[in-house]
């Protein structure tokens, strides 16, 4: 079963706000670290390696910068909202959840054996172990969020989804913060299986763009496998499929991207943010829409003839008609593209 529209529409609708507000801080000159003293110093040491391909030093200091919010803005936006939009979830926070006395000292003996290396990572026994007869919950652990959340009439999913190089050293604080969070949901919903995961988006161990190898990445992070079972954790294609419940998603969703990221991108973005354009270059238009995934636009540009004669009496729709398709940040305009839905199915 194939993907819905709507999600990918969604989807794409996120890799647009990600290129408009990438582009929109893309270092056109170097202006800003014309002088970049501390780099231009620390760099002559890497001279040698660089001079091949780097003319500019304060070009290089903001390109790097500038990757760097790329980087920020995958693992802190677009990852995460496409996680959600994928497998119907959100991101939830927790605050004040309990747990006992007798989970707490289980939890601690967990961890200890498991940093001591006195046993391995076995998750249906830990699982297991969290499950107890001391309904007394008096214990508030920290406070967490789920990136990633959903709920089912038999189960609770969240997951973490993290950059694709942790930190080392931050597994065992990441191993406690499960447990905690797994016995203190249990306890609240206890007719509900608990999962919560540790959510890679790809591999970057592997020579292709959508396969993974668990067993050699988990040997890429510092006691990583010291302190998870394999099966806590979804690598790559392993977690898109999972969200969607579907196969092969990572290379569905790095088709939607492609498909919008090109060169021309600004290009047919201004383009088709004016809708007037529709009127002048019905074809090219079209085009975009269809190439950009935006199923409901297309929707509307099929009924347009009808939307326009009712804006030619009403100065409401007209104006909701006239707004542009996305803000200055690259923001879908939701409330203007439900507005003109409702008349077309009015």
């Amino acid at each position: 079963m194939e993907l819905e529209e709507l999600k990918k529409e969604r989807i794409a609708l996120e890799v647009i706000k990600t290129l408009k507000s990438r582009f929109d801080n893309f270092p056109e000159d170097a202006s800003d670290n014309r002088n970049a003293p501390f780099h231009k110093a620390f760099l002559e040491a890497f001279k040698l390696k660089l001079e091949q391909n780097v003319t500019n030093i304060p070009i290089f200091v903001s390109l790097a910068s500038w990757m760097h919010g790329l980087n920020t803005t995958l693992g802190q936006s677009f990852f995460e909202k496409t996680a959600q939009i994928l497998c119907d979830g959100e991101k939830r926070e927790f605050n004040d959840l309990l747990i006992n006395s007798s989970q707490q000292e289980k939890i601690n003996e967990i961890i200890t054996a498991l940093k001591n290396k006195d046993q391995l990572p076995n998750l249906n026994l830990e699982n297991n172990s969290l499950l107890t007869e001391d309904h007394e919950n008096i214990i508030r652990i920290p406070n967490f969020t789920a990136d990633v959340y959903f709920e089912d009439e038999d189960k609770i999913v969240a997951i973490e989804l993290k950059t694709v190089k942790p930190n080392s050293g931050v597994f065992k604080g990441e191993k406690e913060k499960i447990l905690y969070a797994k016995a203190a949901l249990k306890n609240k919903y206890p007719n509900k299986e608990i999962y919560y995961y540790l959510g890679f988006p790809f591999d970057p161990l592997s020579e292709e763009s959508c396969g993974f190898d668990k067993n050699r990445f988990f040997n890429y992070g510092i006691d990583f496998k010291k302190f998870f079972d394999p099966n806590e954790v979804l690598l790559a294609d392993e977690l898109w499929n999972f969200l969607s419940e579907e196969s092969q998603t990572m290379n569905l969703l790095l088709d939607i991207i492609n498909s919008i990221s090109k060169p021309d991108f600004m290009d047919k973005f201004t383009f088709i943010n004016n809708s007037s354009n529709f009127k002048i270059f019905p074809d090219r238009y079209t085009n975009i829409l269809s190439d950009w995934f935006l199923k409901r636009e297309h929707t509307m540009i099929q009924k347009f003839d009808s939307i326009q004669k009712v804006a030619n009496n009403n100065k409401r729709i007209s104006r909701i008609l006239n707004q542009t398709l996305f803000s200055d940040k690259g923001e879908y305009r939701e409330n203007r593209v439900n507005a003109l839905l409702v008349l077309i199915n009015s």
